[in-house]
């Protein structure tokens, strides 16, 4: 069961620019993961477990603070107040969980009237969360974009293309990449039964929006992914030294299907526990098109733009329905 998932350490991705033979067979350990199963866990990431440690501390203090603090961060639909639509705090009322999405903390008032996005919002953190934690939470989205990013690169390496082309899909603000929280309380009943082997979930199947999504999940575990050949399900262990990483149906359209996103599901779970995604998305305007990874040139004025996929993508989550 364990062996279904694969570990794969990319510290060679770290300290080359994919060029040693380390760094091509770790390559060729993504390529192999990305295909065959759309999920794989990486260590040797960079990212200290001690920071990690601490922006679960973050979360769980903000899930256990007052209902009028969590509030103070809820979109217009959960607070009048505010004028925040994608970004912030959503109650469990839901879909059974709560969760804080976070866009680029880089994200000012001035930018956010800038660029023409309805997903580019300023989020005012400083009315929830002390500034320290405020700080290790920009650190903490500087870091994982940049993994993402080394992820993203490696894809770009196997078309044989340059991979600063990665510039061109994700910049900094632009980006609508998100840093969610994802709480589950006490759940006195499942989200959802499976129609195909009836078994009782606090989160959905689905697949991810994104190319990548990059997620720490606790010791409770939970998480499930589907076989794309059998149609089985297989538990992704935790492991404290790891991320998890998933492939998303924007690489999916990138790829032409060479690199399917992957169906995935949590168990129901009567304890507390928390996941926490970064879901690596390209910026608003750049044109969605397999000619960007595939063939000679790619044409900028052709595709769909990734905004407009994004909210086709999301209208199958009630917690975006707003």
């Amino acid at each position: 069961m364990k062996s279904y998932i694969p570990t794969i350490n990319i510290s060679s991705l770290l300290k080359s620019e994919f060029e040693s033979k380390s760094a091509i067979n770790t390559l060729k350990k993504i390529e192999k993961a990305c295909a065959e199963v759309g999920f794989f866990q990486v260590t040797g990431h960079g990212i200290n477990a001690k920071e990690i440690k601490n922006i679960c501390k973050i979360g769980n203090t903000f899930f256990n603070s007052s209902e009028k603090n969590k509030k103070k961060l809820a979109p217009k639909k959960w607070n009048n107040r505010n004028k925040n639509i994608y970004r912030g705090y959503f109650p469990n009322s839901v879909n059974g969980k709560e969760g804080l999405d976070l866009g680029d903390l880089k994200v000012t008032v001035k930018n956010s009237k800038k660029y023409k996005s309805s997903y580019i919002e300023y989020l005012n953190l400083n009315k929830s969360l002390s500034k320290p934690s405020i700080k290790s939470l920009s650190n903490y989205f500087d870091e994982i974009f940049s993994l993402s990013e080394i992820l993203f690169k490696s894809i770009i390496q196997l078309y044989k293309k340059d991979v600063s082309i990665s510039n061109q899909a994700f910049t900094r603000i632009k980006t609508l990449s998100t840093l969610r929280f994802n709480y589950y309380p006490n759940q006195t009943k499942p989200v959802e039964i499976s129609k195909q082997d009836g078994v009782a979930l606090g989160c959905e199947t689905h697949v991810d929006s994104g190319v990548f999504t990059v997620l720490y999940q606790d010791k409770k575990g939970g998480l499930q992914v589907q076989n794309r050949k059998n149609k089985k399900w297989y538990d992704v262990p935790f492991n404290k030294k790891a991320l998890v990483v998933n492939t998303g149906l924007a690489l999916e359209y990138l790829s032409e299907g060479r690199f399917k996103a992957t169906n995935h599901r949590v168990l129901w779970n009567k304890t507390k526990r928390m996941s926490i995604p970064f879901f690596f998305e390209p910026s608003y305007d750049f044109k969605m098109s397999p000619s960007f990874l595939n063939g000679n040139s790619y044409n900028k004025n052709k595709g769909i733009i990734f905004e407009k996929f994004l909210k086709k993508s999301l209208k199958k989550f009630i917690e975006y329905q707003r």
